[in-house]
Order: structure tokens, then sequence, then C-alpha cells
């Protein structure tokens, strides 16, 4: 980094990272106990994509998340379940009014799946921009997040779904981080990042699965963010989709637009008898070479086991020295537009 940065001096960094940095150390022996906090939260949970496999694991996430002060209220449809979606598109719709209208200021789908991009269109945008609160969720919940963003401005978060702190062992960084960004408290973000390029530079945080972004290009839910920085992230994809879906945002102009590229976790992918070779890393060696951008990697967020809690539509830093990365979150408050 350069002394006198986008960022801020190197020093002045370093002298935040002594507060707020979060540190990827080897757990203590000492069981894991979640941060009691004085200010309670309400989280309002609804299922807009599919459908919860197993209520016990709402109820676990429930009673876990109460033990930090997390008060969570169950919409009355979030069992519901129609093919493979939490309901049909009328109730879905429902909920996200209902959701939208509850004291709550905080809203989370209970998971991910597939559903939301079919209703888009008939999501009432009017009168989420009339209640506002703050979404958080990951997958398919990235549809909604960007289509929020470009159809009413709002800030919003990607991070864990419900049902994440459901699990049998819930990964304390998933855990402490999302209570940290929803008490306001995350000022800086740090990760291993081994082999990313030099980058120092502020910009608009955006993105989530890739798969989800690729399809929203051409369409109104997609926000047309200039000096970005986009992440992503996806499971079960061929790297040649993983690339091709890159393409797409490359040829449609989109990467065109950023000042750097993010990558999260992609997982439980397979090679076929055709790659030779091609795996992942010449994906990023060709996102390299064809967007001249700077692509920083290791970000722990994805469908792997940690999941960190990210704004997305608000302004960051991000830089990178010595294999480290560093996101520094500059908004506090919560500021929905």
């Amino acid at each position: 980094m350069n002394n006198a940065s986008s960022l801020g001096k190197k020093e002045s960094i370093k002298e935040q990272l002594n507060d707020a940095q979060i540190l990827f150390d080897e757990a203590d022996d000492v069981a894991y106990q979640p941060t009691r906090y004085t200010k309670k939260l309400q989280v309002y949970t609804m299922s807009p994509s599919g459908y919860v496999q197993d209520p016990e694991v709402l109820k676990r996430a429930v009673k876990n998340l109460k033990r930090s002060r997390v008060k969570v209220t169950v919409d009355k449809a979030a069992l519901s379940r129609d093919m493979r979606f939490g309901g049909d598109d009328e109730n879905r719709l429902a909920a996200i009014a209902r959701a939208a209208k509850h004291s709550s200021d905080i809203v989370m789908p209970t998971r991910g799946g597939y559903g939301l991009s079919r209703i888009l269109h008939r999501i009432d945008w009017k009168l989420l921009e009339r209640n506002p609160k703050r979404y958080v969720g990951f997958s398919d919940f990235t549809a909604f997040n960007l289509a929020l963003l470009a159809k009413t401005g709002m800030s919003s978060y990607t991070g864990p779904n419900m049902l994440d702190f459901g699990k049998e062992t819930v990964d304390e960084l998933t855990y402490d981080i999302f209570l940290e960004v929803m008490h306001g408290e995350l000022e800086i973000l740090s990760f291993e990042s081994e082999g990313s390029d030099a980058v120092d530079t502020r910009g608009t945080l955006w993105g989530g699965n890739l798969a989800m972004v690729a399809s929203l290009v051409g369409t109104p839910y997609l926000p047309k963010i200039k000096n970005g920085i986009l992440f992503l992230e996806d499971v079960g994809e061929y790297p040649f989709r993983v690339e091709r879906m890159l393409t797409q945002l490359l040829h449609a102009g989109v990467l065109a637009r950023q000042k750097a590229i993010v990558l999260g976790h992609f997982t439980e992918y397979k090679l076929s008898a055709q790659d030779k070779g091609f795996d992942m890393p010449e994906v990023v060696r060709w996102l390299r070479a064809n967007t001249g951008l700077p692509v920083v990697g290791g970000l722990p967020y994805g469908h792997g086991d940690v999941r960190v809690t990210l704004p997305i539509g608000k302004k960051v830093g991000l830089a990178t020295e010595a294999d480290m990365a560093y996101l520094v979150i500059d908004d506090h408050h919560h500021d929905h537009h």
C-alpha cells in the first residue's frame, strides 16, 4: 500500500486493526460461548425460496439466537411447501409483504434454493421502500439483494440464512460476525489472501452468488454499479460454467465498471474428462488477463463452513498486503439509501 493511499496511511489502518480486526486463529479449547449483547435484535424469518426440510433445524436456530438476545419471529407460512418451494408464488409474496410490515427491523430467509427469481416482477418494491429493513441472506437471496438495490436504492446484507444457525455445530466466526455487523461493530474484516493482486481502493461493495448475478443481466433487477468492488461465490458449478458466467458479465460490460473482483468459496464442483487440466486456477488466470482488474481471493464467504456477513450497496475500502486482504467497512449506521 502506498503511504498516501485511498484508505489512508498504512499506520492508521494498523491502528484500526488493533481494535477491530477479525483474525483467523485456531480456536481455543474453551467451549464456545456466543456474545451476549445488551441491545436485543428482532429478526423476522420467512421462506421466499426453497422449503424447510427439517423443522427441528429452524427451532434450533431460534433457540441458539435467543442466547444472544436475538428474538426471532417465524412467519406463519415459513414451513409451507409447494413442490420445491416454500409455498406457492402468492403465499411467498404475501410472506415478503408481512415481513416488510412487521416491527422487526431485520428480515432473513430460512434458506436459499430457488424461487425468488420467478417472483421479482411481482414484489411490491414500493412497500419495501416505505418500510425499510435490514435484509440478510445469501445464495438464492442474492437475487433479492440486488433487485432491492436496483429498484429502491436500499442497501442490504449478504450472510447466513436462518437455518445456518440451526446446524448441530454452528460456525463460530459466522455467528460472531453476523452479530457484530447487526450491532454495527465490525469495522475491518481481514482474511488470508495468498497470491492476490495488489490493490488499495474504495468502491461500492456488491455481488453474491455468481449464478444469480449472471441471471439478472439484461433485467431491471441488476443494479448498475460503477466503481464497484464485486464479490462472487458459487457451488456445484464446473469451472467452465463459472468462466462462462464471468464471460457473460464481461460481454455485458458489467466487469468493465468495477474496480476490483473479490472471490469467495467455489465449492462442491467436479472436473470432467474433457477438462484436461482446466480448473478454477485457470479461470482466475483468464479473469485477470481479460479484465485487467485486481483479483483478490480467499474471502470467507459462500457455501463453505464459514460465511461472513457483508453489506451490499455500501462504500468500503479494499487493500491487500503480505498475503492478507482487508475490507474496511465505512458505514456503521445501517443507512438504507
